[in-house]
Protein backbone atom coordinates (compact mmCIF):
# COMPACT_ATOMS: atom_id res chain seq x y z
CA UNK A 1 0.00 0.00 0.00
CA UNK A 2 1.43 3.66 -1.19
CA UNK A 3 0.51 5.98 1.38
CA UNK A 4 2.49 8.84 2.33
CA UNK A 5 3.54 10.49 5.69
CA UNK A 6 3.08 14.35 6.99
CA UNK A 7 4.27 15.58 9.77
CA UNK A 8 3.01 18.42 12.43
CA UNK A 9 4.15 21.07 10.83
CA UNK A 10 2.45 20.63 7.37
CA UNK A 11 0.04 22.58 7.69
CA UNK A 12 -0.87 26.54 7.32
CA UNK A 13 -1.84 28.11 10.15
CA UNK A 14 -1.93 31.76 11.34
CA UNK A 15 0.72 32.11 13.74
CA UNK A 16 2.20 29.04 13.55
CA UNK A 17 4.84 29.10 15.86
CA UNK A 18 7.38 26.23 14.15
CA UNK A 19 10.24 28.32 12.43
CA UNK A 20 10.04 30.04 16.20
CA UNK A 21 11.05 26.23 17.88
CA UNK A 22 14.72 27.08 18.10
CA UNK A 23 14.08 30.38 19.69
CA UNK A 24 11.69 29.09 22.39
CA UNK A 25 13.04 25.86 23.07
CA UNK A 26 16.74 28.17 23.56
CA UNK A 27 14.97 30.17 25.84
CA UNK A 28 13.46 27.28 27.87
CA UNK A 29 16.03 25.68 28.29
CA UNK A 30 18.77 28.14 29.25
CA UNK A 31 16.08 29.30 32.22
CA UNK A 32 13.73 26.95 33.03
CA UNK A 33 14.95 23.93 34.94
CA UNK A 34 13.31 20.70 36.88
CA UNK A 35 9.82 20.89 35.77
CA UNK A 36 8.25 17.60 34.20
CA UNK A 37 4.48 18.53 32.90
CA UNK A 38 4.64 21.38 29.92
CA UNK A 39 1.23 23.09 29.38
CA UNK A 40 0.53 24.79 25.89
CA UNK A 41 -3.43 26.50 26.64
CA UNK A 42 -3.40 27.96 23.25
CA UNK A 43 -2.24 25.40 21.38
CA UNK A 44 -3.55 25.64 17.96
CA UNK A 45 -2.27 23.39 15.71
CA UNK A 46 0.31 21.75 18.37
CA UNK A 47 3.60 23.02 16.80
CA UNK A 48 4.99 23.95 20.05
CA UNK A 49 3.99 21.55 21.87
CA UNK A 50 5.94 18.99 19.78
CA UNK A 51 9.18 20.01 20.99
CA UNK A 52 8.10 18.87 24.15
CA UNK A 53 7.29 14.92 23.80
CA UNK A 54 9.53 14.22 26.29
CA UNK A 55 7.26 15.94 28.74
CA UNK A 56 4.24 14.90 30.66
CA UNK A 57 1.82 17.17 27.98
CA UNK A 58 -0.85 19.20 28.50
CA UNK A 59 -2.51 20.85 25.21
CA UNK A 60 -5.83 22.82 24.97
CA UNK A 61 -7.56 24.65 22.62
CA UNK A 62 -11.43 26.26 22.02
CA UNK A 63 -11.62 25.09 18.38
CA UNK A 64 -12.52 21.42 18.12
CA UNK A 65 -10.73 20.80 14.85
CA UNK A 66 -7.01 21.98 17.02
CA UNK A 67 -7.96 19.58 19.94
CA UNK A 68 -8.99 16.74 17.47
CA UNK A 69 -5.66 17.25 16.10
CA UNK A 70 -3.52 17.42 19.04
CA UNK A 71 -5.02 14.29 20.06
CA UNK A 72 -4.13 12.59 17.44
CA UNK A 73 -0.54 13.77 17.82
CA UNK A 74 -0.22 14.07 21.07
CA UNK A 75 -2.61 11.44 23.07
CA UNK A 76 -0.90 8.18 24.87
CA UNK A 77 -3.43 6.04 23.39
CA UNK A 78 -1.90 3.15 21.19
CA UNK A 79 -2.93 3.09 17.40
CA UNK A 80 -3.17 0.56 14.68
CA UNK A 81 -0.76 2.11 12.05
CA UNK A 82 -1.19 -0.88 9.13
CA UNK A 83 -5.26 -0.54 9.68
CA UNK A 84 -5.30 3.27 9.38
CA UNK A 85 -3.54 2.96 6.28
CA UNK A 86 -5.45 0.63 4.79
CA UNK A 87 -8.27 2.75 5.77
CA UNK A 88 -6.45 5.61 4.05
CA UNK A 89 -5.36 3.85 1.07
CA UNK A 90 -9.15 2.84 0.51
CA UNK A 91 -9.79 6.52 0.89
CA UNK A 92 -7.85 7.59 -1.60
CA UNK A 93 -8.75 5.34 -3.94
CA UNK A 94 -12.41 6.17 -4.06
CA UNK A 95 -14.07 7.41 -7.32
CA UNK A 96 -17.63 7.42 -6.58
CA UNK A 97 -19.22 8.88 -4.00
CA UNK A 98 -22.98 10.35 -3.51
CA UNK A 99 -24.13 13.80 -2.85
CA UNK A 100 -23.93 14.95 1.25
CA UNK A 101 -23.79 17.52 3.21
CA UNK A 102 -20.19 18.81 1.57
CA UNK A 103 -21.76 19.10 -1.81
CA UNK A 104 -24.36 20.48 -0.64
CA UNK A 105 -23.18 23.66 0.76
CA UNK A 106 -19.72 24.06 -0.48
CA UNK A 107 -19.36 22.64 -4.26
CA UNK A 108 -17.20 24.58 -6.36
CA UNK A 109 -16.42 27.18 -3.02
CA UNK A 110 -13.35 26.15 -1.40
CA UNK A 111 -13.46 22.56 -3.12
CA UNK A 112 -14.83 21.52 -6.51
CA UNK A 113 -18.02 19.29 -6.44
CA UNK A 114 -16.17 16.19 -7.11
CA UNK A 115 -14.12 16.84 -4.03
CA UNK A 116 -16.20 17.89 -1.95
CA UNK A 117 -18.12 14.30 -2.47
CA UNK A 118 -15.06 13.32 -1.86
CA UNK A 119 -14.46 14.90 1.90
CA UNK A 120 -18.36 14.50 2.88
CA UNK A 121 -18.02 10.43 2.32
CA UNK A 122 -14.72 9.70 4.02
CA UNK A 123 -15.72 11.90 7.12
CA UNK A 124 -19.11 9.97 7.36
CA UNK A 125 -17.07 6.67 6.80
CA UNK A 126 -14.86 7.78 9.85
CA UNK A 127 -17.82 8.95 12.06
CA UNK A 128 -19.51 5.14 11.36
CA UNK A 129 -16.36 3.68 12.28
CA UNK A 130 -16.27 5.43 15.92
CA UNK A 131 -19.89 4.98 16.24
CA UNK A 132 -19.09 0.64 15.81
CA UNK A 133 -16.00 0.84 17.54
CA UNK A 134 -13.85 -0.10 14.83
CA UNK A 135 -11.74 2.63 15.42
CA UNK A 136 -10.34 3.80 19.09
CA UNK A 137 -10.37 7.33 20.27
CA UNK A 138 -6.52 8.19 18.89
CA UNK A 139 -7.07 6.45 15.46
CA UNK A 140 -10.52 8.39 14.91
CA UNK A 141 -8.50 11.56 15.41
CA UNK A 142 -5.84 10.66 13.08
CA UNK A 143 -8.34 9.84 10.58
CA UNK A 144 -9.74 13.04 10.76
CA UNK A 145 -6.74 15.23 10.86
CA UNK A 146 -5.37 13.47 7.96
CA UNK A 147 -8.91 14.53 6.37
CA UNK A 148 -8.22 18.10 7.92
CA UNK A 149 -4.30 18.43 6.18
CA UNK A 150 -5.43 16.79 3.27
CA UNK A 151 -7.84 19.40 2.40
CA UNK A 152 -5.38 22.36 3.65
CA UNK A 153 -2.97 21.22 0.75
CA UNK A 154 -5.52 21.87 -2.01
CA UNK A 155 -7.79 24.06 -0.71
CA UNK A 156 -8.84 27.55 -2.60
CA UNK A 157 -7.74 29.47 -0.45
CA UNK A 158 -4.89 31.93 0.38
CA UNK A 159 -4.26 29.76 3.60
CA UNK A 160 -7.33 30.68 5.63
CA UNK A 161 -11.44 30.45 4.95
CA UNK A 162 -12.08 34.08 5.33
CA UNK A 163 -12.83 33.80 1.51
CA UNK A 164 -12.34 31.71 -1.39
CA UNK A 165 -10.72 32.77 -4.39
CA UNK A 166 -13.44 33.17 -7.19
CA UNK A 167 -13.50 31.96 -11.02
CA UNK A 168 -10.36 29.62 -10.60
CA UNK A 169 -10.09 26.37 -12.30
CA UNK A 170 -10.80 23.50 -9.48
CA UNK A 171 -11.30 21.03 -11.83
CA UNK A 172 -7.47 19.73 -10.67
CA UNK A 173 -8.11 19.31 -7.04
CA UNK A 174 -6.99 16.01 -5.98
CA UNK A 175 -7.29 15.08 -2.44
CA UNK A 176 -5.43 13.02 -0.86
CA UNK A 177 -4.47 11.97 2.21
CA UNK A 178 -1.48 10.83 4.20
CA UNK A 179 -0.61 9.13 7.44
CA UNK A 180 0.32 11.03 10.44
CA UNK A 181 3.89 10.36 11.65
CA UNK A 182 2.71 10.28 15.05
CA UNK A 183 4.87 9.01 17.60
CA UNK A 184 3.92 6.13 19.75
CA UNK A 185 4.89 5.80 23.61
CA UNK A 186 4.02 8.94 24.83
CA UNK A 187 3.56 9.83 28.46
CA UNK A 188 0.61 8.05 30.33
CA UNK A 189 -0.50 11.34 31.69
CA UNK A 190 -0.85 13.57 28.43
CA UNK A 191 -4.13 15.24 28.11
CA UNK A 192 -4.96 16.87 25.49
CA UNK A 193 -8.38 19.50 26.54
CA UNK A 194 -11.04 21.41 24.66
CA UNK A 195 -12.16 24.58 26.74
CA UNK A 196 -12.17 28.12 27.60
CA UNK A 197 -8.30 28.22 28.38
CA UNK A 198 -9.25 30.99 31.74
CA UNK A 199 -11.71 27.85 33.48
CA UNK A 200 -8.96 25.42 32.87
CA UNK A 201 -6.40 27.31 34.58
CA UNK A 202 -8.28 26.92 37.56
CA UNK A 203 -8.10 23.04 37.53
CA UNK A 204 -4.47 22.13 36.35
CA UNK A 205 -1.28 22.19 37.33
CA UNK A 206 2.11 22.66 35.66
CA UNK A 207 5.90 23.09 35.49
CA UNK A 208 5.58 25.62 33.14
CA UNK A 209 2.52 27.02 30.91
CA UNK A 210 3.13 28.56 27.19
CA UNK A 211 0.81 31.27 26.56
CA UNK A 212 0.52 32.25 22.52
CA UNK A 213 -2.93 33.56 22.71
CA UNK A 214 -4.34 35.35 19.82
CA UNK A 215 -2.68 38.49 18.90
CA UNK A 216 -5.19 40.68 17.03
CA UNK A 217 -9.03 41.16 16.10
CA UNK A 218 -9.13 38.24 13.53
CA UNK A 219 -10.89 35.03 15.45
CA UNK A 220 -9.36 31.95 14.29
CA UNK A 221 -12.91 30.45 14.57
CA UNK A 222 -13.77 32.82 11.15
CA UNK A 223 -10.22 32.01 9.84
CA UNK A 224 -11.31 28.17 10.38
CA UNK A 225 -14.79 27.90 10.25
CA UNK A 226 -15.02 25.35 7.65
CA UNK A 227 -12.19 23.40 9.21
CA UNK A 228 -14.22 23.35 12.65
CA UNK A 229 -17.08 21.86 10.73
CA UNK A 230 -15.86 19.28 9.10
CA UNK A 231 -14.22 17.75 12.45
CA UNK A 232 -17.27 18.60 14.41
CA UNK A 233 -19.41 16.98 11.39
CA UNK A 234 -22.43 18.36 13.13
CA UNK A 235 -23.45 19.36 9.54
CA UNK A 236 -25.27 22.78 10.74
CA UNK A 237 -26.31 25.17 8.52
CA UNK A 238 -24.01 27.60 7.01
CA UNK A 239 -24.53 31.58 5.95
CA UNK A 240 -23.29 34.54 3.17
CA UNK A 241 -20.52 34.01 0.68
CA UNK A 242 -18.09 32.24 2.96
CA UNK A 243 -20.40 29.07 3.42
CA UNK A 244 -19.68 30.40 7.69
CA UNK A 245 -21.81 28.24 10.26
CA UNK A 246 -23.13 29.82 13.67
CA UNK A 247 -19.83 30.50 15.61
CA UNK A 248 -20.95 32.98 18.44
CA UNK A 249 -19.92 29.77 21.02
CA UNK A 250 -16.15 30.38 20.14
CA UNK A 251 -15.02 33.80 19.78
CA UNK A 252 -12.43 34.88 22.39
CA UNK A 253 -11.94 37.60 24.58
CA UNK A 254 -8.41 37.79 23.11
CA UNK A 255 -9.39 38.68 19.89
CA UNK A 256 -11.11 41.91 21.39
CA UNK A 257 -10.70 45.14 23.90
CA UNK A 258 -11.77 42.31 26.44
CA UNK A 259 -8.42 41.07 26.31
CA UNK A 260 -5.87 42.76 28.98
CA UNK A 261 -8.82 41.78 31.83
CA UNK A 262 -9.07 37.98 29.89
CA UNK A 263 -5.32 38.01 30.53
CA UNK A 264 -5.08 39.43 33.73
CA UNK A 265 -7.55 36.69 34.81
CA UNK A 266 -5.97 33.57 33.55
CA UNK A 267 -2.11 34.54 34.53
CA UNK A 268 -3.54 34.72 38.25
CA UNK A 269 -5.41 32.04 37.74
CA UNK A 270 -2.55 29.70 36.89
CA UNK A 271 -0.63 27.42 39.09
CA UNK A 272 3.03 27.00 37.95
CA UNK A 273 6.68 26.95 38.43
CA UNK A 274 6.80 29.35 34.91
CA UNK A 275 4.89 31.16 32.36
CA UNK A 276 6.31 31.49 29.30
CA UNK A 277 4.20 34.20 27.19
CA UNK A 278 4.69 34.69 23.40
CA UNK A 279 3.57 38.09 21.95
CA UNK A 280 4.37 40.29 18.97
CA UNK A 281 5.53 43.44 18.75
CA UNK A 282 2.31 44.62 17.25
CA UNK A 283 0.99 46.50 19.42
CA UNK A 284 0.13 49.59 17.12
CA UNK A 285 2.28 49.44 13.97
CA UNK A 286 -0.29 47.88 11.51
CA UNK A 287 -4.11 48.96 10.42
CA UNK A 288 -6.91 48.43 13.25
CA UNK A 289 -7.61 44.82 12.82
CA UNK A 290 -4.03 44.04 13.17
CA UNK A 291 -2.77 45.73 16.07
CA UNK A 292 -1.95 43.71 19.12
CA UNK A 293 -4.94 43.92 21.74
CA UNK A 294 -2.96 43.58 24.53
CA UNK A 295 0.12 46.26 25.45
CA UNK A 296 3.84 45.07 26.87
CA UNK A 297 2.29 47.35 30.12
CA UNK A 298 -0.51 44.92 30.29
CA UNK A 299 1.24 41.89 29.83
CA UNK A 300 4.11 43.45 32.19
CA UNK A 301 1.80 44.29 34.70
CA UNK A 302 -0.14 40.82 34.57
CA UNK A 303 3.19 38.98 35.01
CA UNK A 304 4.84 41.04 37.64
CA UNK A 305 1.76 39.89 40.12
CA UNK A 306 3.86 35.96 40.05
CA UNK A 307 7.16 36.89 40.36
CA UNK A 308 10.45 38.07 38.17
CA UNK A 309 10.02 38.95 34.09
CA UNK A 310 12.70 38.46 31.86
CA UNK A 311 11.92 39.96 28.16
CA UNK A 312 13.79 37.85 25.34
CA UNK A 313 13.29 39.16 21.29
CA UNK A 314 13.66 37.31 17.85
CA UNK A 315 12.89 39.14 14.59
CA UNK A 316 10.32 37.22 12.35
CA UNK A 317 8.50 37.49 9.21
CA UNK A 318 4.90 37.75 10.16
CA UNK A 319 1.77 36.21 8.08
CA UNK A 320 -0.05 39.12 6.25
CA UNK A 321 -2.73 39.91 4.18
CA UNK A 322 -0.61 43.17 2.44
CA UNK A 323 -2.18 45.81 4.90
CA UNK A 324 0.27 45.56 7.92
CA UNK A 325 3.28 44.43 5.82
CA UNK A 326 6.27 45.31 8.11
CA UNK A 327 10.08 44.27 8.05
CA UNK A 328 10.70 45.09 11.92
CA UNK A 329 8.59 42.46 13.58
CA UNK A 330 9.65 40.78 16.19
CA UNK A 331 8.53 37.67 18.36
CA UNK A 332 9.26 38.22 21.80
CA UNK A 333 9.40 35.99 25.00
CA UNK A 334 8.23 37.36 28.20
CA UNK A 335 8.96 34.46 30.96
CA UNK A 336 7.91 34.79 34.08
CA UNK A 337 9.68 32.78 37.12
CA UNK A 338 6.64 32.56 39.69
CA UNK A 339 7.23 33.14 43.22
Amino acid sequence: MDVQFTKINNRRYLGNKYKLLPFITGVIKENCFDFDVFTDIFAGTGAVSSAFTNKQLNTNDILFSNYISNTAWFSPEDYDTSKLVKLICDYNSLEEYDENYMTQYFSDTYFSRQVCSKIGHIRQDIENRKNVNDINNREYAILITSLLYAMDRIANTCGHYDAYRKNIDLSNQVLEMRMLSAQKGLNKNNRCYNEDSNELAKNIKSGLVYLDPPYNSRQYCDAYHLVENVARWQKPEVFGVARKMDRSALKSDYCTRSAPKAFNDLISNLDAQYILVSYNNMENKGNDRSNARISDKEILDSLNTRGDVLIFTEDYKAFTTGKSDRSDNQERLFLCKCR
